[in-house]
Formats: structure tokens, sequence, C-alpha cells
């Protein structure tokens, strides 16, 4: 298959050529191909082109992607739709680079279980995206949607505000109409976060649900892959075709028995008689946000929900441990994935990458340094890593989302994803609000799905759902009623900076 880097040799048609794709019904080998030349057209405008506003959200593209899209119309629930994959994702086709230049040569010539999937129900890899370089886990602050090797991702709705991380290049460009869809990574909100400041779906599946095999890890307690989309059909119509047990992954040995048609009964699911837990605390003290999730909370009623208002407040310990929990995970499953590269002359563990960024330090470490990195190379006490990970667990689910649900019987969790995008500043580094409870499900290993709610002078909010374990589906159908009840109005990408 011939393949181009980021700068791809194709016509400059309008963002609304692709946008109309995506809603039209492509029925015959000729529409999806063009829809994948769209698409196409539609990076080479808005990703690459001098006079364009250069998003930076994508890195590798397949100039052949028509021809596949053609070829595989009629194949497969996905019936040839396109597909973006995060640059820490193996595909056969591009070096899986993480975003680090210490991985520019990794062309492992494969691809990731979930890859092999998503092509087998008939999907095209249209290219791989832009992230924040080690899905965010260099260092503390940085700054979300940079990568060395694919600069920095800016956010379609104002190109001066950030796109979040580390899915940063999945979610700007599924928000500018690059692709059908796109796979997001998330350790703790990689997926929900750029999702909901892109005003796109994004949803975290249960750990086990998708294989993380041939996927760049932080942590085997917390990783996995997700669908982002432009609605929750389309995210799980994305989702039953990467779902699945992977014998290399053995958090996945009960996925299939889990799996179900994720599809099945979006188009009518209702929110009737459905008890829904509000989590106060998680909204935060920012008046916009809290004017738009008020809204969104007034469309959930009329749908005929239930709000339970919960005050809850986690153990400070959870978060402790978690970033413990994910320092040690860090050094031992780099390690693992380094020395499985079928490649030469790279990196084989942690320390090894320290070195390169230390060697390299004028393009790895300019706007920010790894200090994770080198704290995380440190930690070898197997026993503190134990208890840090069995306090973390239990409070984000047996003592967190579990009990929640079970003391005031509801079905769902539910609060503001986050605030609104910030301004990038690469010498200062991220600035966020402190909204949301994502870190619930991510420690415990929950579904947590975000859908638009609305937006801040032009800027996106996401209202976030989160369920207890293997409850997916549920959370998926609840994400569509709230969909079709949504009052407020949700932004167009403006490709300009805030406020012109």
């Amino acid at each position: 298959m011939p393949i181009t880097p980021r700068h791809l040799a194709a016509p400059a048609l309008a963002l609304a050529i692709a946008l109309a794709a995506t809603t039209a019904v492509a029925e015959t080998p000729a529409q999806r191909a063009a829809e994948a030349k769209a698409y196409l057209a539609t990076i080479a405008r808005l990703d690459d082109a001098e006079k364009g506003p250069q998003l930076n959200a994508v890195i590798a593209g397949n100039p052949a992607a028509p021809q596949e899209a053609a070829r595989l119309a009629g194949t497969g629930p996905l019936d040839g739709r396109t597909v973006l994959i995060k640059d820490n994702v193996e595909t056969r086709e591009w070096p899986t680079t993480a975003g680090s230049l210490a991985l520019v040569a990794n062309r492992t010539n494969r691809d990731a279980p979930l890859v092999t999937r998503l092509r087998a129900a008939g999907g095209v890899v249209l290219g791989k995206t832009n992230l924040s370089e080690w899905a965010n886990i260099r260092h503390s602050p940085s700054t979300s949607g940079w990568s060395a090797v694919g600069g920095l991702t800016r956010n379609p709705h104002a190109i001066d505000r950030n796109s979040c991380g580390s899915s940063s290049g999945s979610g700007a460009a599924i928000a500018a109409g690059m692709a059908w869809a796109a796979i997001g990574t998330e350790t703790d909100g990689s997926i929900t976060c750029p999702a909901a400041v892109n005003s796109i779906v994004g949803f975290k599946p249960t750990v086990g649900l998708v294989s993380r095999t041939h996927v760049v890890p932080i942590s085997a307690s917390q990783d996995t892959a997700g669908p982002m989309t432009r609605s929750v059909a389309d995210a799980a119509l994305l989702l039953n075709a990467i779902a699945g047990s992977d014998p290399a992954d053995a958090a996945t040995a009960e996925a299939d028995s889990r799996k179900t048609d994720f599809t099945q009964g979006l188009a009518t699911a209702s929110l009737k008689g459905q008890r829904i837990g509000l989590l106060k605390r998680a909204v935060g003290n920012h008046p916009g946000v809290r004017r738009v999730f008020e809204q969104a909370v007034a469309d959930l009623k009329a749908a005929g929900a239930e709000i339970v208002e919960i005050d809850f407040q986690p153990d400070p310990s959870m978060g402790r441990d978690e970033g413990y929990v994910l320092r040690y995970e860090l050094r031992r499953d780099m390690k693992a994935y380094l020395e499985s590269l079928p490649g030469t002359g790279l990196p084989r563990s942690l320390t090894e990458l320290i070195e390169f960024n230390q060697a390299n330090a004028d393009k790895e470490l300019r706007w920010f340094g790894q200090d994770t990195f080198i704290a995380a190379d440190k930690l070898t006490d197997a026993e503190a890593y134990a208890r840090a990970r069995a306090n973390s667990l239990k409070l984000a689910g047996e003592l967190g989302i579990d009990k929640l649900l079970a003391d005031h019987k509801v079905s769902l969790l539910i609060a503001p994803t986050g605030g609104p995008a910030w301004s990038t500043d690469l010498v200062t580094g991220d600035r966020f609000l402190g909204i949301g409870a994502g870190s619930l499900a991510a420690i415990a290993g929950y579904p947590h799905l975000t859908v638009p709610m609305g937006a801040i002078e032009g800027l996106p909010l996401g209202l976030s759902f989160m369920g207890g374990k293997w409850t997916d589906h549920a959370v998926l159908q609840a994400g569509a009623a709230f969909e079709r009840a949504r009052t407020a109005s949700l932004p167009r990408p403006s490709f300009k900076r805030w406020g012109e």
C-alpha cells in the first residue's frame, strides 16, 4: 500500500465536502471512494496547507484510501469507512512513534490486534494522528498536544487553544472532518478530555474490552483504546469492530463473553425513569461550565431521568497512589514493549529513552523535561506498588463508583467532563480547572463516555457518563438518549484564533 508522510498530495477541497460525506448514506464503492478522497483533501487543506490553520492533527496519511474504501464497501459492519489511528498504536504501514524521535524507525510491519479487527470489519486505515508525546507521561506539567514528531496540535474551534491530550490529534481530526472516526487511547482522561474540548464523542471502554497488544504502554492497569467520533452511534459501531479477547493480553479474557452489539437499541434508548447520580463537587466553580451543565441536566430531566445529587469527594490517597502505580508500571511495561520491537538500533528500556532525550535535548526537551520518566525509572519496590494499586483500585471502584451506584440506587454517574480549552502556552504548560471526575472511571477501569453538551463563547464542553464494570452498552445507550434530548446549540469549528 502506498503511503505518504504528513504532507499529503491531495486537492484542496472545502471542509463542507468532507462533513457532508460523513452524513451521506454511502452504499456504493464510488461513494465510499469519494468520501475517502474528500477526507484526504480536508487533511491537505486544514492540516498541511501553508495558508490553512495547520492543525497538525495527522502525522501520516494513506493516499490509497479511496481505492481501499471502494474495495471494502459492502464488506463488514464498517463498510469501507475511514478511521485514523493514534500514533501509539501499531499499523503495518507506518512507524509507530508515540510522538518521540526515539521511535521514528519503529516500523514493526505489524498491526495491533485492534487494527486487525478494524480491517476485518471493513474499516479503512486513513492514517496516523498526532498525540501528546508518550501519551503525556514524560513530564508534569507539560503541554498537551505537542510531540517532537508531529509538533503542536491545534484545536479546530480556536487554533490558539489547546486540543487536550493525549489523543489530541484524534480529537482535532474528527472535529475538523478529516475522517469518519478515530482511535484514541486513554490511561486517565486521554480520550475524554480531547473529545470534550473538540466537541466530539469519546468513549473509554471497560479496561479489558479492547486489546492493548502492540500499543505503546503506560499502565497495564489503566490503558485502553477507544473510539472518537461525531456521534454515539458511530462510537458504538467502531467499538463493535475493535472489541474482543486477545490471548496476548490477559486483561481481555472476558471480552468475547462481554461483547455485544453496542449499537443495538441506541436509536430508541430512553432515559425515562432512570435514576442518574450527579457528582456535585465535580461540577466545579466556573460559572460558564455550571450554566451549560445545568442546561444538560434540565434536558436529562425533560427526557424523564431522575437526577440524584451526590456529595462525594475521593480520598486524596486515591490520586496519590494512582501516580505511584502509573510510574511503576511505566518502567515495567515500557521495557517489555521496547524489548519486543523487531527493529535494530531502538531503545530497549526507559533508561535508554531518558538517555536519548538527554542526548537530543534541543529537540525533545526544549519545552518541558522528563521528570516523570526519571522518577519512574527509580521505582522498583514491588510491595509498595501492590499496596498502591490495591488502595487506588478499591477507592475508585469498590468504595467509589460501585458504592455510589449502590448507595444512591442510581444506574450511572454524570459530571462535566472538564473545563473549556485553555490558551496553549508551551512555556508554562497546561492549565486545568479541576472540573470532572474521570479519574474514578480511569483508575477503576470502568466505562466513561463524553458527549458534547454545549459551549462557552464557542469553546466546547462535554458531559460525562460513567458506569460500573462491563456496563459499556448501558452507558452508550444513555449517551445516545442525551444526544436526542440535548437542546444546546453545538459550536462549529472556526479554524481561527479565539475571538476572531
